[in-house]
């Protein structure tokens, strides 16, 4: 099998973990997962009991701006963000169930507390999630950028305190009317 990224190397075996084993190349440093090994070795590691709160990335993974093509079948795999603070994109075949992992990105995972999660990363609900904070951070800044920082603080309490309030119903009805 030949490297998604490089497409020059030939992917050997490697193991990214302890029992996870992998397909990785040796001039890109990326790593071709099995989601169905993955899923194996999630079952028999045990995360740490008391986790620290996900930290920001230290060092900056490699991504893999293109499209590229799964190494087993051919096809164009998916990009699929992690989370919104991060740009780096996973790719994933959805006909191998093979998750392309570039340099750094499995180090990445592990510093955001996602190491143990990767096929959640994959489903509808979870990009769904980042688009919706996304679209909220944009609309939040849209404010700020408006009204300014001290106004926009003050209309973000004020829809918390509203959100609380059972006839917020009645109270917008009668905001709206001026």
């Amino acid at each position: 099998m030949k490297c998604p990224k490089c497409a020059n190397s030939e992917l050997r075996p490697t193991m990214i973990e302890e029992m996870l084993a992998a397909m990785g190349c040796g001039t890109c440093k990326g790593s071709l997962v099995s989601l169905l090994y993955y899923r194996h070795w999630a079952e028999q590691h045990k995360p740490a009991e008391k986790r620290a709160e996900a930290g920001e990335v230290t060092a900056a993974p490699t991504d893999t701006a293109t499209a590229i093509t799964c190494p087993k079948c051919d096809r164009i795999m998916t990009k699929f963000k992690l989370v919104g603070a991060v740009a780096n994109r996973l790719d994933l075949c959805g006909t191998c169930d093979e998750a392309w992992l570039d340099q750094g990105e499995w180090e990445m995972l592990e510093q955001l507390h996602l190491s143990d999660k990767l096929p959640s990363v994959f489903t509808d609900s979870w990009q769904r999630k980042l688009r919706n904070e996304n679209n909220e951070q944009t609309r939040q800044s849209i404010l700020k950028r408006t009204i300014g920082d001290e106004a926009a603080t003050k209309v973000e309490a004020f829809r918390s305190w509203l959100n609380e309030q059972r006839s917020k119903s009645t109270i917008l009805t009668y905001l709206y009317r001026d």
